[in-house]
């Protein structure tokens, strides 16, 4: 269809999940742009175009996860055995919270808890699995759509049971050798491979005579360190692996790197000017 020939557009969002079944909001439109105000849960948003002759496919679109870190409240998770206790304060009373949990939008639930509650209790989790639980509130409290009603009030993620990380890191790297000196660089664990939320990681490196073997341990946020007091014309063999509450996981395959004797080596560059006579 000729975009001259489109009459309007038809908007539909759905959330997720729908424990209700409601049929999604449908939602007019002249212009190729709307503001929605929604809560920090998922949604599928569906599209599509019509003129004389009828709509259009629909052009689907998922809401990616916020990022919000300025919510207005804190939920606090207390385990017990195979279940977890979910608690909150909230400064103002609404007429009930919608509490979602799951490990992505494929597998989301959702419940609605009265204001007098303000805590749920949940079970059958998985081991070494990242959960998420968001509470919104909202004042309409009837199984039905809560896309207009809710806001999010809070958002956390948990593990029932925590794991070392399956993997170290990705992509070691050595660079920047001296006599001295080198610095190792890395990619962080992928979160799927952490089974537990990472603390931090432990570099290992020792001479090549097995001496002297150091250990370096660094948080989680960094990816790269300067290894110093190393010994001239020595190799080294470098190995990095991540730890959770849990434990230390697999090292990376060993990194080999020799320092020069007399320092960085630089580059010499002679330059020859023929002459014609």
């Amino acid at each position: 269809t000729q975009s001259e020939n489109i009459l309007g557009y038809y908007v539909s969002m759905e959330r997720i999940p729908n424990s209700c079944m409601d049929s999604p909001n449908r939602i007019f439109l002249k212009d190729r742009k709307v503001l929605l105000n929604i809560s920090m849960a998922y949604y599928i948003v569906n599209i599509s175009a019509y003129n004389k002759a009828g709509e259009s496919p629909q052009a689907v679109y998922i809401v990616p996860d916020s990022s919000a870190t300025n919510l207005p409240g804190q939920i606090h998770v207390k385990h017990q055995g195979t279940k977890a206790v979910f608690t909150w304060t909230a400064e103002y009373n609404p007429e009930c919270f919608v509490v979602d949990w799951g490990t992505g939008k494929e597998d989301m639930c959702m419940k609605i808890v009265t204001t007098a509650t303000r805590n749920f209790t949940l079970g059958n989790f998985q081991p070494y699995k990242l959960y998420k639980v968001m509470v919104h509130a909202s004042d309409v409290c009837q199984c039905e759509s809560f896309t207009r009603h809710e806001t999010t009030f809070g958002v956390t993620h948990f593990y029932s049971v925590e794991g070392v990380p399956r993997t170290g890191p990705a992509n070691v790297t050595i660079l920047n050798i001296t006599k001295h000196s080198a610095l190792v660089k890395w990619t962080e664990i992928a979160a799927k491979d952490c089974l537990g939320f990472l603390q931090g990681y432990r570099i290992t490196y020792t001479d090549s005579l097995g001496k002297k073997s150091l250990a370096v341990t660094l948080n989680s946020s960094t990816t790269s360190h300067h290894l110093t007091a190393l010994k001239a014309k020595t190799i080294y063999h470098v190995q990095i692996s991540g730890f959770t509450n849990a434990g230390e996981g697999p090292p990376t395959l060993s990194q080999s790197f020799i320092t020069p004797k007399y320092g960085t080596v630089k580059a010499l560059c002679i330059c020859v000017t023929q002459y014609q006579f």
